[in-house]
């Protein structure tokens, strides 16, 4: 990334979400496997949820410049993590489960041996309480938030096959975060409590924010008995109501880019999932993609009275004044 950029002209950023500019982020064209390989210690593996590398990545380098910090609210393995340092970001990230804190804390170490050695660190807690638990440092200093809410354990899991007696019985295993009886986790909630909590997380987020920063968001549709929740709609206006203003809303791609077609990536849990659904007559498809929400911290004016005037700098093509490339281009 160059260490210039060109500041950008004002411009009206549409308030009606259907109308927020779209990117492609083809983030796929190498398996989740290799994208890790070499560069994740194997416990990582069991996570029943971990960001996409590639989608961590793009998001750091086009949102920021190197030096400035990277925040990941509910940081898992550390892959917001790991993707800042190795592109020579700063950054800290929070994980409630203390399993996963270790995994973070040997990740970003393993990150340190090859040779990364920018300030990067986790600190275990929840989130609904970042403003306790980050150090005052970082308070005004994020550049970028790169998070995801956990949702649906349809879409996680690995895969164990007993073949004990000669029968092959497929099961289920890590796919939950935690301990299922720990309601502090959000994952073991309510849909609805898990929306309230998320709002809360992302005004915690805004507060440590510097103006003009950007909150990316990973998040995908996903389904209840057979019925779609609509989830990336939903985290929008919880966006909103934590006063940040929504400027894109991108695909980030979980299926490699054919030179005519895409080629799927989906679990072998995905797969079954559909297949079944097929075969009841409800002819659904493998999600090839994920939502990336993005949004920015209003610069000169309230969050409130930016949203109501739509007057956010975000939409041009050019780098806006914080290095950032605007909506609306493929990214590779």
């Amino acid at each position: 990334m160059p260490e210039g950029s060109v500041s950008a002209p004002p411009v009206d950023v549409p308030t009606d979400r259907d109308e927020l500019p779209v990117s492609v982020w083809a983030t796929a064209q190498t398996s989740p496997a290799a994208q890790r390989k070499g560069r994740y210690v194997p416990e990582s593996t069991a996570h029943p949820a971990k960001m996409l590398p590639a989608v961590a990545a793009h998001a750091i380098e086009h949102y920021t410049r190197p030096g400035e910090v990277v925040l990941d609210p509910m940081c898992g393995i550390g892959t917001t993590l790991v993707e800042a340092i190795d592109l020579g970001r700063r950054a800290v990230g929070v994980e409630y489960e203390p399993h996963w804190v270790d995994v973070t804390r040997t990740n970003l170490e393993f990150a340190r041996e090859r040779g990364y050695d920018h300030d990067g660190q986790v600190v275990r807690g929840d989130a609904r309480q970042l403003a306790k638990l980050l150090p005052e440092r970082y308070v005004g200093q994020v550049a970028l938030v790169v998070t995801s809410p956990p949702y649906g354990p349809s879409v996680h899991g690995l895969v164990s096959t007993d073949r004990e007696a000669g029968v092959d019985k497929v099961s289920k295993r890590h796919y939950r975060y935690g301990s299922a009886l720990d309601r502090g986790n959000l994952a073991n909630i309510g849909h609805h409590r898990l929306l309230a909590g998320f709002t809360r997380i992302l005004t915690a987020c805004s507060r440590v924010l510097r103006p003009g920063g950007y909150v990316t968001i990973t998040v995908r549709p996903w389904r209840e008995h057979a019925e779609l929740i609509d989830l990336p709609s939903q985290v929008i206006a919880c966006g909103a109501a934590a006063g940040l203003v929504p400027v894109e809303r991108c695909v980030a791609l979980l299926a490699r880019v054919a030179e005519t077609d895409l080629v799927a990536r989906g679990s072998f849990f995905q797969r079954d999932f559909i297949r079944k659904q097929r075969d009841a007559g409800l002819p659904l498809h493998l999600i090839a993609h994920e939502d990336v929400i993005v949004f920015r911290k209003a610069v000169n004016c309230g969050p409130v009275e930016g949203l109501r005037r739509g007057a956010v700098r975000g939409r041009a093509v050019a780098r806006d004044e914080y290095g950032a490339i605007g909506p609306g281009r493929w990214a590779a």
